[in-house]
């Protein structure tokens, strides 16, 4: 019998292989429970799993830093809120036909959208870059075929025309050249005549400019208000006016002559009888009406439709109460029939034939309202301060028409009169019944 030695033992032949067979069986059972490559596999998985799962959430975070998340508000009056901007929308103006709507962000975007998508689901725009630039100011011409810009950083007013494109589309270039450099301090508004024979800057000192339409400055006007916090051009564009530091709001005629070259700046008249500074003014789209607010508390409302160069001052028609807490703007509808004024993140608004309180609108924005305006044609109000434009449906405006016309339909005898008054009133309460209806 054969004999094998194992292990210092001495076992027979068949014993041997026997056990030799066993041991290949256990380490094959061994390998195959054991994982392919074993702790150096499941390391490598780790390793590979862990910086995965910190992009992962990483991902949100870097989201929130690069797109802030944008304010909400909700009201039965809001039209909509107009999303296109990706920065703080500074400026707002609309244009005399009522058409158009220029914004304007730090973005380093100016944006023309349509009155008429106000009520659409999706608001398009047209869209011009400011290049190198970004501005803080934004005016329609009176045709809307051009705007100005006042340059934030370049502090000098950029003018862009409409061009056409070679899609036969239309979009809008700056002209060469910017306006040369004037003013000492920062612009707080600018403003183009009606007419288009000039262009009004206004700084934060007493200095209000005049230019002409190709940049050359006719005049300087010193308001003497200690500094000025407001100016504007009337809708009539025979006027500009300035409010500041004293309690008076002061209007100058910009006079041309009968072959339209510029002759001079006139004083016109001052609304007088606020006890605090003045914060802002406005005027109804016929520049009869002015509104003002102040710090001492009040907003008043104006005849200014006046013989000043006989020495006739204004009228006070109203004063009312209003809570003024933060940067305020004020806006008079065109048709003068509401005053709408802004404090903070709020704005409030009165009827300007009795003064009380109309709508109450809170947290509009996520931060100060920047710019508050009506359409031309007193139904919209709009406002911004933050990325998003409101734009709300005037309500009061509708309630004050049907309060107005009924008024005058009692004292009027007149059949005509009386026809048109009632037609007037029935298109204010269809107007009002589409609003709420929509919203219940």
């Amino acid at each position: 019998m054969e004999v094998v030695a194992l292990g210092g033992l001495v076992l027979p032949g068949a014993l041997a292989l026997l056990l030799i067979l066993l041991l290949l069986l256990l380490v094959a059972a061994r390998r195959r429970s054991a994982p392919p490559d074993g702790p150096k596999a499941n390391g490598a998985v780790a390793a590979a799993a862990r910086p995965e799962e910190h992009r992962k959430a990483k991902v949100p975070a870097r989201a929130r830093r690069d797109k802030p998340q944008q304010h909400s508000f909700a009201h039965r009056l809001l039209v909509a809120a107009l999303k296109g901007h990706s920065g703080s929308v500074s400026c707002l103006d609309f244009s005399s036909n009522g058409k158009y709507l220029a914004s304007c962000a730090d973005d380093r975007t100016v944006r023309l959208w349509s009155t008429r998508d106000f009520t659409a689901r999706e608001h398009r725009c047209l869209r011009v870059n400011v290049r190198l630039d970004h501005a803080g100011l934004v005016c329609l011409s009176p045709d809307s075929r051009a705007f100005i810009v006042w340059l934030a950083n370049g502090e000098t007013i950029r003018v862009y025309k409409m061009t056409k494109k070679d899609d036969d589309s239309f979009t809008f270039t700056a002209t060469s050249g910017d306006f040369p450099k004037k003013h000492k301090a920062p612009v707080i508004n600018i403003g183009i005549a009606e007419t288009g024979k000039f262009i009004m800057t206004a700084s934060s000192d007493t200095t209000i400019l005049i230019w002409s339409p190709k940049g050359e400055v006719l005049a300087s006007i010193n308001t003497n208000q200690m500094n000025n916090a407001y100016a504007a051009v009337s809708p009539c564009g025979r006027f500009v006016a300035s409010c500041g530091f004293t309690p008076d709001v002061k209007v100058w005629e910009v006079c041309f002559g009968k072959n339209g070259d510029f002759r001079e700046v006139a004083r016109a008249f001052e609304l007088k009888g606020h006890t605090a500074s003045v914060h802002g003014f406005s005027f109804s789209n016929d520049s009869r009406r002015m509104a003002t607010v102040s710090k001492d508390g009040t907003w008043k409302f104006w005849d200014t439709d006046v013989e000043y160069k006989k020495q006739q001052d204004p009228y006070l028609l109203l004063t009312g109460k209003c809570e003024v807490t933060g940067p305020c703007r004020i806006a008079l509808s065109p048709d003068a029939r509401i005053v709408a004024i802004s404090s903070g993140t709020d704005i409030l608004v009165y009827n300007t034939r009795r003064g009380e309180e109309e709508e109450r609108f809170l947290a509009v924005h996520g931060q100060p309202i920047a710019d508050l305006a009506f359409d031309a044609n007193s139904h919209y109000l709009v406002s911004c301060g933050d990325r998003a434009i409101r734009i709300f449906h005037n309500a009061a405006g509708h309630r004050a028409v049907v309060e107005e016309m009924e008024a005058m339909l009692k004292k009027t005898r007149n059949k005509a009169t009386q026809e048109r008054l009632e037609q007037q009133i029935s298109s204010a309460r269809k107007a009002l019944a589409a609003i709420y209806g929509k919203k219940r």
